[in-house]
């Protein structure tokens, strides 16, 4: 239904940045509102990002004619040893959907493909997710392997998973953290911005 929706606004003319801003990142705004307010529960959250990943695939080439930049670019990534992926998947659809160019780094991202990946993609943000207590640490060695690279200074770093805390964020010399996939985008968004 997305997809027919995005297809009739492009016939109809509508500029490819109105549909992006006001259809699929305005729908996918109430869909966070929604989950923070506690109407929404994941599955929906789920089924919204794959209906809106399913616009933009749409929209994409028309974007790209257009030459709508987007909000930022954001690699993304649950740390090495964890092989979790939902939660990154959610998040990263997420912020796709408010605008943002992903890259997905997948499950069990050493520090060093962290590094090739901000030397090679140049991005705003990176996400690191973690949803066991051992693998944690790992946030922490992306985070000090940036810093040794001397990139540290040339990207954001956010993190991200059930055992993860704000105090754990300060601790590691992250930017920030982010309890939820919808809390994520309001703090990537003021992170880029």
């Amino acid at each position: 239904a997305t997809r027919a929706g995005v297809e009739k606004s492009l016939q109809a003319g509508i500029q490819p940045a109105e549909i992006l801003n006001e259809g699929l990142i305005a729908a996918m705004a109430e869909v966070g509102r929604l989950f923070e307010e506690g109407e929404f529960y994941v599955p929906e959250m789920l089924i919204a990002a794959r209906a809106m990943q399913a616009g933009m695939e749409v929209l994409k080439p028309s974007l790209q004619e257009a030459d709508v930049k987007a909000s930022g670019k954001v690699v993304i990534g649950t740390v090495k040893g964890d092989l979790h992926d939902i939660g990154k998947n959610l998040v990263s659809l997420m912020l796709e959907g408010a605008g943002f160019e992903i890259c997905d780094m997948g499950v069990d991202v050493s520090p060093e493909k962290f590094v090739e990946a901000v030397r090679q993609e140049k991005p705003d943000m990176i996400a690191l997710s973690a949803l066991l207590t051992t693998t944690m640490p790992n946030m922490k060695a992306t985070v000090e392997a940036l810093r040794d690279a001397g990139l540290r200074s040339e990207v954001k770093v956010i993190i991200g998973g059930a055992p993860v805390t704000d105090s754990y964020a300060a601790q590691i010399g992250a930017d920030g953290y982010a309890p939820d996939a919808s809390r994520a985008v309001s703090l990537a968004k003021r992170m880029v911005h």
